[in-house]
């Protein structure tokens, strides 16, 4: 295993590696070209993916000035065409780590691939613990008014609605820019049969739980066993708050619905995703990653919501009984999508997989129009907040 420290690809960082000025053919082979980048958000889900047979991420490790002074190093393969980072939990841990790598002159990632691979609640109405899910929505659930449910009008369900809105259930008026990133659908189609071939991790101890669930005919995919392949397509909301609850569960499936204009359907909750793609499209407005390439994959480790009969304190402070499924299949069903994009290399992935959608931010920063903004709306792109509103 080899650690390397880097300040930045400079004359003294090679001399450090090489003991002299290297060569150009040295210096050129000095930057890491990755096949693909496994994104982790804290020490569990990284762990997922030590000592695995495939593969030995830990057989280089690269310390680059500005990740996480938790988790300061990418960890590569010998050969360098799989790496592995952690970004730190948060949206703004997963940013800055994320935009560091992105930048770092140690690498070359212009066709590289990106997997965000973690655990998320999960919404029993679409999946239950243990599942896998990959998005093509990432909404921003949390970039919205609030005002405190004690005190909403009588006529609404939540406190939560958007920006510039008067109301819930109504688009935003505004947009800052990370309210909704869609990713390619074709690449997530061709991860999603991949992890169909895996066969999932599925604890007895989860049988009890989903048997709760049974009770609500809502709930009756959150009851199910998970059998051999339980993977699903379906979206994710990103939120700094660890929240849960049935009434917060609705009220964020509704501003999935709304923000992506009827097209995402709401079921992984997480910290981190929108962060992480926001500084991935900085990166790819100049040319250093292709947003085309981006991969979100999320494994379901607990409910987001209570079951008839439970408190809600309960359901958020309770056991997890999914959650070491949720982790052993980050690695189980994630393996077969790196196996997928290095076996397939020379005959699909090298030049990219052509998206048929819509791919990138609501400003259509990559090029294009975001087919999630109904025509009516598409005024609120690119307006500014008033000033009579700041915080």
């Amino acid at each position: 295993m080899k650690s390397f420290h880097w300040t930045g690809f400079s004359a003294l960082a090679a001399v450090a590696l090489y003991g002299r000025l290297p060569s150009v053919a040295e210096a050129a082979s000095s930057v890491i070209s990755p096949k693909i980048v496994i994104l982790s958000m804290y020490a569990d889900e990284a762990g997922s993916w030590y000592d695995i047979p495939e593969f030995n991420v830990l057989e280089k490790n690269y310390t680059i000035p500005g990740l996480s002074p938790v988790y300061p190093s990418l960890h590569c393969t010998a050969d360098g065409q799989i790496c592995q980072l952690t970004t730190g939990e948060g949206e703004a841990n997963a940013a800055v780590s994320v935009a560091t790598l992105a930048f770092s002159p140690l690498l070359n990632l212009t066709q590289t691939y990106f997997m965000i691979a973690g655990i998320a609640g999960i919404n029993p109405k679409v999946a239950s613990v243990g599942s896998v899910t990959f998005a093509r929505y990432a909404v921003h659930v949390g970039l919205q008014y609030e005002i405190d449910a004690r005190e909403i009008p009588s006529n609404w369900s939540t406190g939560y609605f958007a920006q510039d809105a008067t109301q819930p259930g109504e688009f935003p008026g505004v947009f800052y820019g990370t309210e909704v990133y869609e990713v390619n659908d074709a690449l997530r189609q061709l991860a999603y049969s991949a992890a169909k071939t895996a066969t999932l991790s599925d604890s007895p101890d989860s049988t009890p739980l989903r048997a709760n669930y049974s009770k609500n005919p809502e709930y009756k995919a959150g009851s199910e066993p998970i059998w051999e392949a339980n993977v699903y397509l379906c979206d994710t909301a990103t939120s700094d708050t660890y929240w849960d609850g049935d009434l917060l569960g609705v009220a964020f499936e509704g501003t999935v619905s709304v923000f992506t204009g009827g097209q995402g359907v709401y079921c992984s909750t997480q910290q981190e995703d929108n962060a992480t793609l926001q500084a991935l499209l900085r990166a790819a407005i100049v040319k250093r990653v292709d947003f085309n390439r981006i991969i979100i994959m999320r494994t379901a480790s607990d409910f987001d919501r209570q079951y008839p009969g439970q408190s809600v304190v309960a359901s958020l402070l309770g056991p997890e009984p999914g959650y070491e499924d949720s982790i052993a299949n980050i690695h189980i069903a994630g393996v077969k999508v790196v196996e997928m994009v290095l076996d397939g290399w020379g005959s699909q992935f090298a030049g990219g997989v052509l998206a048929g959608n819509y791919v990138g931010d609501v400003f259509g920063s990559l090029g294009g129009k975001p087919d999630f903004i109904p025509p009516a709306s598409a005024q609120a792109v690119g307006r500014k907040r008033g000033y009579s509103r700041r915080r």
